[in-house]
Formats: C-alpha cells, sequence, structure tokens
C-alpha cells in the first residue's frame, strides 16, 4: 500500500475531513487549525486532481500505443513510470507484445519456408517426370535401336518412377507427422536387434558400391522405449543418407554407445561431409548443399527432416558432425526402459 500514493492522499483526505467533522462537533473549533486543515484539504484535493489528470493522459497514451499495435507496429513498447499498480499493467501489456512479435517473426519464417518448400517439392517431382516422359515418349516412337537399349530404357524408367513415388511418399509423411495424425505404439524393443534388422536391406548396395561396413553393437540386449516402426525408418533414412552422400568415403559405421539414461545410435561415413556452415541446416525440409550432393542425386532432401521429427516424436534427440573426408556423423538417442518397472 504504500507504494500507491493515491491511496495514501485519499486516506489523508479522509483525516482531514475527519479533524474538521470532529472539531464542529465538539464545538471547539480553533480558527488557526480548522484554517490549517482546511488548507491541507484543498491541496490534497488538488494533488488528487492532478493525478487524476495524469492518469488520464497516461490512459489515453497507454490506448494509442496499443492501437499502434493492433495495427501491425509490434516494435512498441510501453513506458513505465512511478506508478506502482499501472507499471503492473504496463509490464504485462509489453509481455504480451513480445510474444505476439515472437509469433509474427516465426509466422514469417513459416510462410519463407512453405514457399521454399513448395519451390523444391515443384522442381523435385517435376524433373524426374519430365524425364519420365522423355523416356516414355522414345519407347513409343521406337527411337531405342534394340532390344537391349529398350530394356535400358525400362529400367531407366523403373528407376524414376521408383524415386518420385519415394519423394511423394515422404511428402505425405512430413505431412502426417505435421499434423500429428501419424500414431505411435511406445514398446520396450532391443535398438541392437532393430539395428542389425535394418542394415539386412542396405548390405547389397554395400557390396556394390564396394563400400566398407564397420559394425559397433552390444551382444547383449540394448532395450529402449519407442515405437518400431518409427525407430525402423530413423535408422533407414539415416543410414540412406550416408549412403547417398558419403559412399565416395567406402566406410559406412554404425554404433551402439550405453548412456545412464539412453541409448544412443550413431552412422557415420568418410565422405566430402557437410561445411561447417550448413551443419545447422541439415534437419531442414529439402534441404541441399552444393558440396555434398550432386546433381544426380535420387535424395529427396526430406530424408533427415522426417527422421529428425520422429526421434523428437519418440522423446529423443538428434545431431549431427562433420569433418569432411574424415568423419561424418549423424547420431540420435532414444530413452532407456527400465525393466525393473
Amino acid at each position: 500500500m504504500k507504494n500507491d500514493k493515491y491511496i495514501l492522499l485519499i486516506i489523508l483526505q479522509f483525516i482531514v475531513i475527519t479533524g474538521i467533522l470532529i472539531i464542529d462537533i465538539n464545538g471547539h473549533a480553533i480558527g488557526s487549525l480548522k484554517g490549517a486543515l482546511l488548507i491541507l484539504l484543498f491541496f490534497v484535493t488538488f494533488i488528487l486532481l492532478i493525478k487524476r489528470l495524469h492518469f488520464r493522459t497516461r490512459l489515453k497514451h497507454t490506448a494509442v500505443a496499443i492501437r499502434r499495435v493492433s495495427n501491425g507496429n509490434l516494435k512498441t513498447r510501453l513506458l513505465a513510470k512511478d506508478d506502482f499498480l499501472f507499471d503492473e499493467i504496463i509490464f504485462s501489456v509489453n509481455e504480451l507484445i513480445e510474444q505476439l512479435e515472437k509469433i509474427q517473426i516465426q509466422s514469417i519464417k513459416s510462410q519463407v519456408a512453405r514457399k521454399s518448400l513448395l519451390s523444391s517439392i515443384s522442381h523435385d517431382i517435376r524433373t524426374p517426370l519430365t524425364s519420365i516422359i522423355g523416356y516414355i515418349d522414345a519407347l513409343r516412337d521406337d527411337i531405342a535401336t534394340s532390344e537391349a537399349e529398350k530394356q535400358e530404357y525400362l529400367r531407366i524408367l523403373s528407376k524414376k518412377a521408383g524415386n518420385l513415388k519415394e519423394l511423394i511418399e515422404e511428402i505425405f509423411d512430413m505431412a502426417k507427422l505435421d499434423a500429428d495424425e501419424m500414431p505411435l505404439k511406445e514398446e520396450p524393443l532391443d535398438l541392437a536387434e532393430v539395428a542389425r534388422e535394418s542394415l539386412i536391406e542396405f548390405l547389397p548396395e554395400l557390396k556394390n558400391e564396394h563400400v566398407e561396413l564397420h559394425i559397433s553393437i552390444p551382444e547383449k540386449n540394448c532395450y529402449v522405449i519407442a515405437d518400431r516402426l518409427s525407430l525402423i525408418r530413423i535408422i533407414h533414412n539415416i543410414i540412406k543418407n550416408a549412403l547417398e552422400y558419403g559412399k565416395d568415403g567406402k566406410m559406412l559405421g554404425i554404433q551402439i554407445i550405453e548412456k545412464a539414461n539412453e541409448y544412443q545410435l550413431l552412422i557415420w561415413d568418410q565422405g566430402p561431409g557437410i561445411p561447417k556452415e550448413d551443419l545447422e541446416f541439415v534437419f531442414e525440409r529439402m534441404y541441399r548443399s552444393d558440396q555434398s550432393r550432386s546433381p544426380f542425386s535420387s535424395g529427396s532432401g526430406l530424408g533427415l527432416a522426417i527422421a529428425k521429427a520422429l526421434v523428437e516424436k519418440n522423446k529423443g534427440d538428434i545431431w549431427v558432425e562433420s569433418v569432411p573426408w574424415v568423419k561424418t556423423t549423424c547420431g540420435f538417442s532414444i530413452p532407456r526402459h527400465n525393466q525393473s518397472n
């Protein structure tokens, strides 16, 4: 209460009026004392009037500032002075404006990212589709001069159609993740077993590309709490990315590390890697680095973005480290399963 000048002045005014009434009632009015009280009452009333006018002025300025905010000027901030109660409101309004500014900035970033994503998706769909149409036209017009050439055209068509189908599926998966429409069934899983199963699919490609495989997976069970399909998809996407952009290093490694509350799975290669300035963008949608991707790459640019979203949905973390042509590692963590529960 000591910080509220209005209350103090009203109390003082009440005391003065009470004193004057007591003097009149008792009939012992002393002229000089009564006069002093009347002067004090006038002074207090005058101060209250000035304070009231000042308050109205501040209120008008505040209303003008809030109107500027409502018109889109989120750089506006209200100034606090020496009014305890009014300043509390000012602080709350400023916090609200800051939150609105953050939302606006995030909205602008989202719009830019959406436009960039749509542009990238349009390019990535149009390019293979144009190529597919070209090969179909070539087959229809009998441009191929031999049966072997026709079979080669069909092989290329099949590969490009498969890549296009995979891109469209990844776009739908990303949309379902954004809309939180991809249900997860958390259960105790052996991360070591899931990692070995996931590797089997890539063994033919590793052999064809002459990529040496280094495995460091514990023989014991590594129980985690996660959704099985999500875990398989995460590992698949990371291995695929490592092979797509790191196969020139002729080395692929997979390692599981045990921590107090989690298991970490690391997948690494010795390819061209990722420049330091691009590391923070690796998990963004449709990310491309000219140094790490060739124009003939079949990657969609959504694999690691999907992996990141799935890792986070399974309460884990994901990261990447890279020293070009030495070691590029993409790792993620998943909470351990406490078997005593």
